[in-house]
């Protein structure tokens, strides 16, 4: 059993957890992927040293993310996910029979193959639903280009972290990116992302908010508790429609 740390807040606030063995370490062509078996955690899934997922809380993270837009949407026929190649926001939205078509773009097959191989049931066999389209490419270049529209855009990339530079996520968070989602959404649709941690990292989903505030008529906030994050996770999400139920429209403060 050795012990492993992981940033909530660069070298500001870290935590620490123990680890029975190592799964897999790989370099790919854009981050290293880590899976680790913890003892509290169950496995973890780490991109370039920083927590992304465990068996433990996914669930929570996942239904978050997913859930509780499709649940505000009149209509869900078509949905596209950018990132997530673990294979979890596939599954919670292959689990609505009335989606017909569920595209998802992520630019490292290195990620899906790591996550098939030892953390299986995140994604359960969803890749293999007729339903699901994988794209394996950039995703900001992909929406330049699609024609499709979406009642449900599900952004699941990393986020940019303090105090580092050039990750592969960057250009995933600009007002052009959510320009060309805007240009794929239905009049009713929903844009939601994840927005890291708001109680120890509040600048993050100020800033998204700003972000989305500048692309959609109407936007909002909420979280999750996720404890391998640091107790939290924040999401934020647009939309052109003001036909959104009450529990999208509350914004708590941060």
């Amino acid at each position: 059993v050795t012990s492993f740390t992981i940033p909530i807040r660069s070298d500001k606030l870290q935590m620490s957890f123990s680890v029975t063995k190592e799964l897999c370490n790989i370099q790919t062509t854009y981050q290293n992927v880590t899976i680790l078996d913890t003892e509290v955690f169950g496995k973890a899934l780490l991109l370039d040293g920083h927590i992304q997922l465990t068996d433990f809380d996914e669930k929570a993270y996942h239904e978050c993310l997913v859930q509780i837009p499709c649940l505000n949407l009149p209509d869900l026929i078509r949905a596209l996910g950018i990132g997530g190649g673990d294979g979890g926001v596939i599954l919670e939205r292959c689990r609505h029979s009335g989606i017909e078509q569920i595209d998802m773009v992520e630019i490292d097959q290195g990620v899906v193959d790591a996550c098939k191989e030892w953390m299986p049931q995140l994604s359960n066999g969803a890749f293999e639903d007729p339903r699901v389209n994988l794209h394996i490419t950039d995703a900001f270049l992909f929406v330049k280009n699609v024609e499709e529209q979406y009642d449900l855009i599900v952004v699941d990339s990393t986020d940019t972290y303090e105090e580092e530079e050039g990750e592969i996520s960057e250009m995933l968070w600009t007002r052009e990116f959510y320009s060309d989602l805007l240009r794929l959404l239905t009049p009713q649709g929903i844009v939601v992302t994840q927005a890291d941690n708001h109680v120890f990292c509040p600048y993050s989903c100020e800033e998204v908010i700003s972000l989305f505030s500048s692309v959609f008529n109407h936007r909002g906030f909420y979280f999750g508790l996720v404890p391998s994050f640091g107790g939290f996770s924040g999401f934020v999400w647009g939309s052109q429609s003001n036909e959104v139920s009450p529990s999208l429209q509350f914004q708590p403060e941060l």
